[in-house]
């Protein structure tokens, strides 16, 4: 916890859902057992995030609770809320229906799904990995304006093609993403409207940002 792929995601998370207003940026950690890799050692600093974001990335780094997380907000001078959903419960192939059950059909929200590894891959699929039809089950759920974002680690082909084929299996909804380094954003979403200002905000950040987007 706490290293640059940590400074990426929460930095961008946190613009995003200011940058669109919504009062809640709820997250579903998709948490499994520690596999005792090296992953979360890069120094936070390696992406350019705000001070604020870098401090809490730190405070993430010496404290390993995820309960930290819930204190975003109140270090960017945000006015949103953020949920923990399921808490650090663990996610298995096996309760992922009920792992995924829950979500409130409220104002709208963004959801944040953070799998270890990303979207299920054409072979196989783990508990690492978020399957296509776990998204369907959350967008049922979801006020029509709210908007998913997934984590997807890099999978030795560029972003560019990753992409194109995750578009091409989400089962419903609009898409578009925003990638840097090893790692990428997929935001998804019911409403083309809503999409669409996530189009924006991704285009408003990546002219601060070393990133770069993918619309279509």
């Amino acid at each position: 916890m706490g290293d640059s792929k940590d400074s990426f995601k929460w930095d961008y998370h946190d613009f995003l859902v200011s940058e669109l207003g919504y009062p809640l940026l709820n997250i579903a950690l998709m948490m499994t057992p520690d596999d005792g890799g090296s992953d979360g050692q890069s120094h936070p600093s390696l992406f350019p995030a705000r001070d604020e974001i870098l401090e809490f990335c730190h405070e993430l780094r010496q404290n390993r609770t995820i309960q930290v997380i819930k204190m975003l907000p109140a270090k960017t001078g945000a006015s949103y809320c953020v949920e923990l959903f399921k808490g650090s419960q663990h996610i298995t192939n096996q309760n992922r229906p009920e792992y995924f059950s829950g979500f409130a059909k409220r104002d709208s929200q963004i959801v944040f799904l953070d799998p270890d590894n990303g979207f299920e891959p054409l072979k196989s699929c783990s508990e690492k990995h978020v399957k296509y039809k776990d998204i369907t089950q959350v967008l049922d759920q979801l006020s029509g304006e709210s908007v998913l974002s997934v984590f997807q680690h890099f999978r030795r082909r560029s972003f560019a093609n990753d992409y194109a084929s995750i578009h091409d299996r989400i089962e419903s909804g609009y898409c578009t993403a925003i990638y840097w380094h090893s790692l990428m954003f997929v935001a998804i979403s019911n409403s083309k409207k809503a999409l669409n200002r996530v189009v924006r905000a991704n285009a408003k950040y990546a002219k601060n940002n070393p990133v770069k987007v993918i619309t279509k």
